[in-house]
């Protein structure tokens, strides 16, 4: 069965973002991943061949172009070419910040950080998760006070990507004033660069994706200007709830385009390795593993590309997509870690993309709400469907 998700403009599109690859992001990325750090020359590189904010109006720089297939052609490269961690933290500023600003943005915010946003000169970050508030968000404690016409923020933000060489952050804070866990109204969003006071921390050692910066976030009263806010007071929670569907399927499509190119990457592999004078390949035991992880992906593929056409239909509902982010990320994780295995101890050095994948397959499970909860989420909706009667 061939799949027919993509039409000519986005195989165009796709030999844009594989040269971009191999020119700009290959001869680099050991590096920025030794560093934990990629040049920000990346961003603005990315920005002149027109591969971020595609669905950025073209009032604000962007090209208006909102079809979601385009940025899965960006992730099909660069997983293809073990390069993941750049598209995450793409991803972060497309589909966490950008809807946000879209969606509820002012016309100052929105052209105050687009389209520096759509060409690379600002990179931006998502700051909602704490030290004691991940996927649970009303547990967040960061608090934002009124002072005149301007709100003073303080509090700790953790696992935020593009910390550190971020220019600015969405940030979820509480408004209410209460403490606990907040009500729905308890929480405002708010758009705040880096000049206006917040700071860096230390810099975070992940096991997986260490080409991309990951950090926490301190604010000590800082002095937002009420402009920055996003939206209307106490609707944060509200806004980042409607947007979860765009950030978990693009964690889906990550986590396919993933574990695709291990697939094939492996498949290379056990062509060319010997064993007791076979190919690996040519063992039974090999190539059942294999059937099983293709006929995973074309089940994964299918499932992902429906998810697609429905989010460009408006029509992707938040139990959607979290059941597309539960099913892609488990698959990514038990694909790569099967993959691994066929590599026998190559696949555990570094060197080899396979264990690079499976390190960054393990942390989709947990980025953007854990498996946990997109259990707990779909079964809340099938608890809340009226019993069907024979």
């Amino acid at each position: 069965m061939e799949r027919t998700l993509f039409d000519e403009d986005h195989e165009l599109f796709r030999d844009i973002a594989r040269e971009f690859d191999e020119r700009t992001v290959s001869p680099h990325y050991a590096e920025w991943d030794r560093l934990h750090m990629m040049d920000r020359s990346v961003w603005t590189s990315a920005g002149e061949q027109g591969l971020l904010g595609l669905a950025v109006p073209e009032e604000f720089g962007g090209t208006g172009m909102p079809d979601y297939r385009f940025r899965m052609v960006l992730d099909e490269e660069f997983a293809r070419s073990n390069h993941l961690a750049v598209a995450l933290a793409f991803h972060l500023q497309d589909d966490l910040v950008l809807p946000h600003l879209l969606a509820h943005g002012s016309d100052d915010l929105k052209e105050r950080w687009l389209p520096g946003m759509v060409s690379g000169e600002i990179v931006t970050s998502c700051a909602w998760t704490e030290p004691g508030a991940g996927s649970d968000l009303r547990g967040i404690r960061t608090r934002a006070v009124r002072d005149g016409d301007d709100w003073l923020i303080t509090g700790q933000k953790v696992f935020i990507g593009n910390g550190i060489s971020g220019d600015a952050s969405l940030v979820l804070a509480r408004t209410d004033g209460s403490s606990g866990r907040g009500s729905s109204d308890a929480f405002s969003l708010f758009m705040v660069g880096k000049g206006e006071g917040y700071s860096p921390g230390r810099q975070l050692d992940k096991m997986g994706l260490r080409a991309s910066d990951t950090a926490e976030l301190f604010f000590d009263d800082v002095r937002v200007p009420g402009a920055d806010l996003v939206g209307e007071v106490g609707q944060g929670l509200r806004y980042s709830l409607e947007q979860l569907p765009q950030a978990r399927l693009g964690i889906a499509v990550a986590a396919t385009a993933l574990a695709r190119a291990s697939y094939e990457q492996t498949v290379r592999y056990v062509s060319e390795r010997s064993a007791f004078g076979e190919r690996v390949l040519d063992f039974q035991n090999t190539r059942h593993v294999l059937a099983d992880i293709l006929t995973e992906i074309r089940v994964t593929e299918g499932f992902v590309d429906r998810a697609v056409l429905a989010f460009n239909a408006g029509s992707l509902t938040p139990v959607d997509a979290a059941q597309v982010k539960l099913w892609a990320s488990e698959r990514a994780t038990s694909i790569t870690d099967r993959c691994l295995q066929l590599h026998g101890g190559y696949g555990y050095i570094l060197e080899y993309p396979v264990s690079q994948a499976f390190l960054a397959a393990r942390l989709l499970t947990i980025f953007g709400g854990t498996s946990e909860i997109m259990r707990e989420s779909i079964g809340r909706s099938i608890a809340d469907q009226p019993t069907r009667r024979k």
